[in-house]
């Protein structure tokens, strides 16, 4: 038995589906990722530019689109634990050029950006009630590292009970072999994995 037949024969795997009303959520996609001499390298330029045209097709569909950005305090006192195992997030303060959202995918006007010293989106931010208050059932997530803040992202989607979409070319991470791994785990337990042109060809049905 190999290892997709074991998950399968103890009920992992299965669709959540997709829902009435998505939101498309962007994790992380800030200036030092793109940089393998700070915190990227791998796959996440690529997932960038993947999400250039989801980014554009929620836009014209009038989906509701959130961003995060990992922000510190100048003197580091939020950073935390987390900052003790990545010594370098300290550096992602407010005005930090590194800790800006990329270029290509600059928020527009009435674009929710949240601000988050934790891996998860959700975690002691005000994502759910935003979400909940734009009567959104389904979450779309793309951005960096997939093994890192994706996940954390996802897992808490999921726990707070929205549908959760993992767009499978828009998720990055600095090293090949977790953000495939952590693939794998997401599907079976906590999202459905999709290609960039199902999640636009679904956002498009919903203005139809």
């Amino acid at each position: 038995m190999n290892e997709l037949e074991i998950y399968d024969n103890q009920g992992f795997g299965n669709s959540s589906g997709l829902g009435r009303l998505p939101a498309l959520l962007i994790v992380d996609f800030v200036n030092d990722f793109t940089d393998p001499s700070a915190f990227g390298g791998g796959n996440i330029n690529e997932a960038i530019r993947n999400t250039k045209e989801v980014l554009s097709s929620a836009r014209e569909n009038e989906i509701p689109i959130v961003y995060t950005r990992c922000v510190y305090a100048e003197d580091s006192s939020d950073v935390g634990v987390f900052g003790l195992k990545a010594r370098g997030l300290a550096s992602l303060t407010e005005n930090a050029p590194g800790g800006q959202i990329v270029d290509s995918l600059a928020p527009k006007s009435g674009e929710f950006i949240v601000r988050k010293t934790q891996p998860s989106a959700f975690f002691s931010t005000g994502l759910a009630p935003w979400l909940v208050g734009k009567g959104v059932d389904t979450v779309i997530v793309t951005g960096c590292t997939t093994s890192g803040c994706v996940r954390a992202s996802v897992v808490d989607s999921m726990s707070n009970n929205f549908r959760t979409v993992v767009a499978r070319s828009c998720v990055g991470d600095r090293a090949i072999g977790p953000h495939e791994a952590n693939l794998f785990d997401m599907e079976q337990k906590y999202a459905d994995l999709l290609h960039s042109e199902e999640i636009i060809a679904f956002f498009e049905k919903l203005n139809t």
